[in-house]
């Protein structure tokens, strides 16, 4: 049950010829335009303001770009002081706090909430507001796991409860994402209801998705209300299957009827931007993959964040909008476009006239971050209704404790509904001939090719800055794939002896030994030998196996190996990457791979830890430098120089300092060959100089 401590038992609303969005609305003169729900606010202010409604006197924490602050502003809460630690972002809330906009007489303070002290004169009747969700969202969990209050910003609520002891408010609204219930075992959310116990409230929470009230976008937060006295109901949903009447959702492709979008390209470029034409509205990368039925796929099923590549659907509401993306983050536009902003503020419900500060990037981050006003207004008036003891002028229909909402049956319904929409166009993709090349009309098997390494691992065929000359020859043949790297620059090796790690058998090397070829014995130093993993036999490649043949011991050619195999495996097979090749990390790898050292080749310590990297030890798992040290047979103070050496031959290598959902000394290899390209994210991030 997600609502507490409440004994009320309400009936259900009677059925109506008419929806109670529509009572509302006409209650308050309001006619249906793309922007009815900006009328909605300022209609609601104004009868307030008419029959000299009393101002509630409202704390603001965690502001952002006003979101909250605008729906309860609207509805009768007097924004006293609103605080945010981000100066870009106070810079819109001071811009609507002038005289005539839209959050007229408030006062936003840049500050780090751990370095607020209210005044002694500071009184107020209610707080709103929600910390940072980072460390408990979704998006954390596909990086590395919830972190939640191991994660400095996850225990920021504390300073929400301790305002509410130094304050006293007569309640409270707080949101999160939902993640923040199951975060760390359901630690972080035990720790947060004390919390607001110990403080003298009792809360009610439910889980809401934006969308059920009036907000052209699907976003389900966890929303919490707090009194000192008193009890609470939410109310019912004012659209969809759920609302009295059954009013139907505000779609996307309703909600931007006029909005200015004329500065927006067509098109988002790009290496994948030229799928995003063929992807039918509503659906993501999915469209491109085997499970999709796609013939030629592109992509691994759930190798990508959902938003990537995702095209919305005008006859619905929108995916939940990003604060923050990459080139490839939706929402797009069914015009294959990228939304403006003005788009962008509509299907988040910010009224038209509230004016975002900063450049797009950051308009967006205000956007994603904030709270729906139009959802938060609902929630505001049944504030005002409950708790305030205002009559208004509609009547306000509230959910008993033991009804259940309807919107993750629905969201699984609709999983279905998208897999009918990408059957019937892979369809016409056929019939227009789509799909009679399987590979490009250029594509060789057999030959060789000069290409260019850099150090951000571009591999490109001209000459770059900071790059190194590589000779690729390559034998595709339908048995086995033969691909052999060396640099141009030859250099001397300095071989060490040390013996084998001590977790890997003492033969491996020999074992292996007739993997090599013979006629290349003398020359590689060593092989990769791919194939699928066992039970996965169909990996796509029109060959039974691939050898990566290395002519030399060196970091720079170990990465161009793995570079010039990706290269050929985008010709041939369409695919995007090695990483749709053998799966999203999370989920067994669909290619094992192993690496055999000529067996008269003496290696250093570090080459068997690649060596047990390319087998998959201690990858796609988070571990202790100590682990590592046990897997990979060396000692635990050689750990950190060694991931460090990876990063720089291009694996992906996640710490604390680069995605903090990771907790403190542990370390996370997501794939058992180098992924960084230069659009990669965490080229830009560092291990930090963290040696644990």
């Amino acid at each position: 049950m997600q609502q507490l401590s409440l004994s009320l038992n309400l009936p259900e609303p009677k059925s109506k010829t008419t929806t109670w969005l529509q009572e509302i609305l006409a209650s308050l003169g309001i006619s249906r335009i793309p922007t009815w729900q900006d009328q909605f606010g300022l209609s609601i202010s104004n009868w307030l303001r008419e029959h000299n409604h009393s101002p509630i006197k409202t704390l603001s924490l965690f502001s952002g770009g006003g979101g909250l602050d605008i729906a309860f502003h609207d509805c009768g809460f007097e924004i006293v002081q609103m605080v945010e630690i981000q100066a870009k972002y106070v810079e819109t809330l001071k811009k609507n706090s002038q005289p005539g906009k839209w959050l007229e007489n408030s006062q936003p303070v840049c500050i780090d909430i751990r370095n607020f002290v209210p005044s002694s004169q500071l009184k107020v009747d209610f707080i709103i507001g929600g910390p940072p969700c980072q460390t408990f969202s979704a998006a954390g969990r596909r990086a590395a796991g919830v972190a939640g209050t191991s994660d400095a910003r996850g225990n920021l609520f504390k300073e929400y409860i301790r305002l509410l002891k130094t304050l006293k408010p007569q309640g409270f609204l707080f949101e999160n994402v939902y993640g923040i219930i199951g975060a760390q075992q359901g630690e972080a959310w035990q720790q947060i209801q004390a919390g607001f116990k110990e403080a003298g409230y009792t809360i009610y929470f439910r889980i809401l998705d934006a969308a059920d009230y009036g907000v052209p976008q699907h976003r389900e937060r966890l929303f919490i209300v707090g009194l000192r006295t008193g009890n609470y109901l939410f109310p019912y949903p004012t659209h969809g299957p759920d609302s009295p009447g059954e009013e139907p959702f505000y779609t996307a492709g309703a909600a931007v009827v006029g909005a200015e979008s004329k500065d927006i390209e067509l098109g988002i470029g790009g290496k994948y931007g030229y799928l995003l034409t063929d992807i039918p509205p509503g659906l993501n990368y999915s469209f491109y993959t085997k499970e999709m039925g796609y013939p030629q796929p592109v992509f691994s099923w759930r190798s990508k964040f959902s938003d990537f590549l995702y095209k919305a659907d005008p006859k619905m509401p929108v995916r939940t909008i990003k604060a923050k993306g990459g080139q490839y983050t939706g929402p797009f536009s069914w015009e294959n476009r990228r939304f403006s902003v003005a788009e962008l503020k509509r299907l988040q419900t910010i009224p038209d006239a509230y004016e975002l500060e900063g450049n797009r990037s950051v308009c967006i981050e205000q956007i994603g971050n904030s709270v729906p006003p139009q959802l938060a207004r609902i929630l505001a008036l049944s504030i005002l209704e409950q708790v305030m003891g205002v009559k208004l002028p509609f009547v306000m229909n509230y959910l008993s404790s033991e009804k259940k909402l309807g919107f993750r049956r629905r969201k699984r319904q609709l999983t279905t509904r998208y897999a009918q929409k990408a059957k019937e166009a892979i369809a016409l993709l056929k019939d227009s001939g789509k799909f009679t090349a399987t590979t490009k009309t250029d594509s060789v098997t057999q030959g060789q090719v000069v290409r260019f390494l850099s150090t951000d691992f571009a591999w490109t065929e001209q000459e770059v800055s900071n790059s190194t000359k590589i000779l690729v020859k390559y034998d595709l043949k339908p048995d086995c794939w033969r691909i052999a790297v060396s640099s141009s620059i030859q250099r001397e090796h300095f071989i060490f002896t040390s013996p084998h790690p001590k977790s890997l058998p003492q033969n491996w090397d020999r074992d292996f030994k007739n993997s090599l070829p013979i006629q290349n014995q003398d020359k590689n130093q060593y092989v990769i030998d791919l194939c699928p993993s066992t039970g996965r036999e169909d990996w796509g490649l029109n060959t039974k196996k691939v050898k990566l043949e290395a002519q030399e011991l060196d970091q720079q050619v170990f990465t161009a190996l793995w570079k010039a195999f990706e290269e050929k495996l985008v010709e041939f097979t369409h695919k995007a990457d090695l990483v749709q090749l053998s799966g999203y990390y999370q989920y067994k790898p669909q290619i094992t791979a192993i690496l055999t050292f000529h067996p008269r080749l003496k290696v250093e310590s570090f080459w068997h830890v690649i060596q047990g990297v390319v087998r998959g030890m201690g990858v796609a798992q988070q571990l202790s430098a100590q682990n590592l040290a046990l897997l990979w047979g060396i000692e635990a103070d050689e750990i950190f120089s060694h991931l460090q050496s990876l990063r720089r031959m291009g694996y992906e290598v996640r710490n604390h300092n680069t995605n903090s959902q990771i907790l403190q000394g542990k370390y996370l290899i997501p794939y058992a060959f180098p992924t960084l390209t230069p659009r990669s994210v965490q080229l830009r991030k560092n291990l930090g100089d963290c040696r644990d």
